[in-house]
């Protein structure tokens, strides 16, 4: 039968289509360090456990389109630590952030417009740009700059009557970057000049490190018009599997045509939004020693990497993932090697290839992203497996 040309154009995600190596690893009684993908192993909030178990509504009704209002009507004051003046009436509620990512191509472009992007970006992206038919538009960052954002000059080749946006991610997911002021003022001002959208995905804002301030596109009142923000409860309260986000924007005709995506499909999930609206009461505590033990991690990881032959990684300034150079001749082959043919006392690893965090054809084919997700027990365990599956893929597989 005939499946959708929509459809055979998708790419399955690098952090997800290795899985079936991996549970038959799993079955064969191998243990699997999981660096693929960011699912922290820290607790979720205590209230939030509870707010999900006394849930206490004797029907799960549709709710509000735009979200429950309680949940709208909390999240101001949570910008408001950062100095963000947001109001409710600035928030749409969406199924985790993927989806409000999906809802701002929906609403600002057209079939075959474009969306200009900095690569590596998160690979997932590229299947929220075809399913709204819209084609990414690379600028590409590099590792020895830290994956800093490229000269402004470089968007500005790329701009043409197709261009509906730029879309940057801040703390970025797969670099680890974080985005100064000056370089969001540059990429503001270049928008204005062609009046065009600005979308920041700042789901990991809470992650900096090195003492390092985040800068928030929202901070910008003079460009509100042009301006979207993604967030997501996701990996701040580490509650991945709830599916709660927001589009946020000053531009009232934006969410207004937004809504209409949203209405489409009802509501988002109510029982996790019960459970949002009792993460925001989360002491400040929480996130300071979340963001600590992260920075410990990325520290730990980073030293230990850089110390195996050939292998190649910048120091990530926030998030949870980094982006590594590989000795090898194709990494996701050696990604798959790692899973079928090697472990190293019943032990082994599972990373995410990263040549379809790309747009730019060749790019990334001997690099993974690393997500340090695990403890540092658990992350000395991995290295030495990455160490050992290295050495013997050369020798088993490259013959060197």
């Amino acid at each position: 039968m005939h499946m959708s040309h929509r459809i055979s154009a998708f790419q399955c995600s690098p952090i997800r289509r290795l899985s079936p190596y991996a549970r038959d690893a799993v079955r064969r009684g191998i243990k699997v360090y999981h660096l693929n993908i960011g699912q922290p192993d820290i607790k979720t909030p205590e209230q939030v456990i509870k707010a999900v178990r006394s849930y206490d509504e004797k029907i799960i009704a549709y709710g509000n389109s735009e979200g429950r209002q309680e949940l709208r009507e909390a999240l101001p004051s949570y910008y408001e630590k950062y100095g963000l003046k947001v109001q409710a009436d600035d928030i749409l509620i969406t199924t985790g952030g993927s989806e409000a990512l999906q809802f701002a191509f929906m609403t600002l472009c057209d079939p075959y417009d474009e969306v200009i992007i900095p690569e590596p970006y998160y690979t997932n992206v590229a299947s929220f740009a075809h399913s709204a038919m819209v084609t990414l538009v690379p600028v590409t960052s590099k590792m020895e700059d830290g994956f800093a954002l490229p000269d402004i000059s470089e968007f500005e080749k790329r701009i043409s009557r197709k261009t509906g946006a730029i879309l940057v991610c801040s703390p970025n997911n797969p670099t680890g970057h974080v985005y100064t002021h000056d370089e969001l003022l540059q990429l503001l001002q270049l928008c204005e000049r062609h009046d065009i959208f600005l979308i920041v995905d700042e789901v990991y804002r809470e992650f900096c490190y090195d003492e390092k301030q985040f800068t928030s596109v929202l901070s910008f009142p003079e460009y509100a018009d042009r301006v979207i923000c993604v967030d997501s409860f996701s990996k701040r309260y580490s509650m991945c599997g709830s599916r709660i986000g927001a589009l946020i924007s000053k531009n009232k005709e934006v969410l207004e045509n937004a809504l209409k995506l949203a209405q489409a499909r009802l509501c988002p999930p109510d029982i996790e939004q019960v459970a949002a609206c009792a993460a925001l009461d989360t002491d400040d505590s929480y996130l300071i020693e979340v963001r600590e033990e992260y920075e410990k991690r990325r520290d730990f990881l980073v030293e230990h990497l850089q110390k195996i032959e050939g292998v190649k990684c910048s120091t990530p300034k926030g998030a949870f993932y980094m982006v590594a150079e590989l000795p090898v001749d194709d990494a996701e082959k050696f990604a798959i090697f790692m899973l079928k043919d090697f472990n190293l006392q019943g032990k082994t690893v599972m990373v995410a290839p990263c040549e379809d965090f790309y747009v730019t054809e060749g790019l990334g084919h001997t690099q993974v992203r690393i997500a340090y997700v695990l403890n540092t027990d658990d992350l000395a365990e991995a290295v030495a497996c990455i160490d050992a599956g290295l050495k013997a893929y050369r020798s088993q597989v490259l013959g060197a």
